[in-house]
């Protein structure tokens, strides 16, 4: 039997391409060998969300604290918000032999790219720009000006998609998830 080698997987691409659809898929029909490493956060949670499920949702103050106590492998401002990946978390967890998937903003993930260059990198893409700007309106969550910022920050991302070792482009889902279930057997099987 071919033992799995435990990787940390950075998982990006804009607000609102469907990562969190595709990633739901993916952790149904995959091995227990990998975890979802669960991002702390300062925004409120939208519908939905459960605190240590989606997010670990806590006050500007605390996460500030945690900055100066150097407890993030990376932290972003995101569209006014704070987020930030738990160092000791991720890297327990590849101590222990199973790989993590980061699901995290541009700036966060080549943040990360610089400290852990070994980590796999995975950018995923709108199949185009209004079919971005469709799925962020269609959410109904947020306001006018907050989908402008997002729709910005897209731009900026997209065009950073080539720094990345694998893009999938999210137009079919399961065909995505399939692209994704296939990079990660690539990149953690030892054969």
């Amino acid at each position: 039997m071919n033992k799995s080698k435990a990787k940390l997987i950075i998982f990006t691409g804009p607000s609102g391409v469907g990562k969190g659809t595709i990633l739901s898929d993916f952790f149904k029909k995959v091995d227990n060998n990998i975890v979802y490493s669960i991002s702390n956060t300062t925004r409120l949670p939208r519908d939905g969300e459960i605190n240590g499920m989606h997010y670990f949702f806590i006050s500007k103050d605390e996460f500030e604290k945690m900055i100066n106590e150097d407890a993030f492998l990376e932290y972003a401002c995101y569209s006014g918000n704070y987020y930030g990946t738990n160092k000791n978390f991720v890297m327990q967890k590849i101590k222990e032999g199973k790989s993590v998937l980061l699901e995290i903003e541009l700036k966060g993930a080549l943040q990360v790219m610089k400290k852990c260059p070994d980590a796999v990198t995975i950018f995923i893409k709108p199949p185009t720009f209004e079919e971005l700007e469709k799925r962020l309106r269609g959410r109904h969550s947020e306001s006018e000006e907050s989908i402008l910022k997002r729709l910005e920050s897209a731009k900026e991302e997209l065009n950073n998609a080539d720094k990345f070792h694998y893009v999938i482009e999210n137009d079919i889902v399961d065909k995505a998830v399939d692209e994704l279930i296939a990079i990660y057997n690539k990149e953690t099987r030892n054969e």
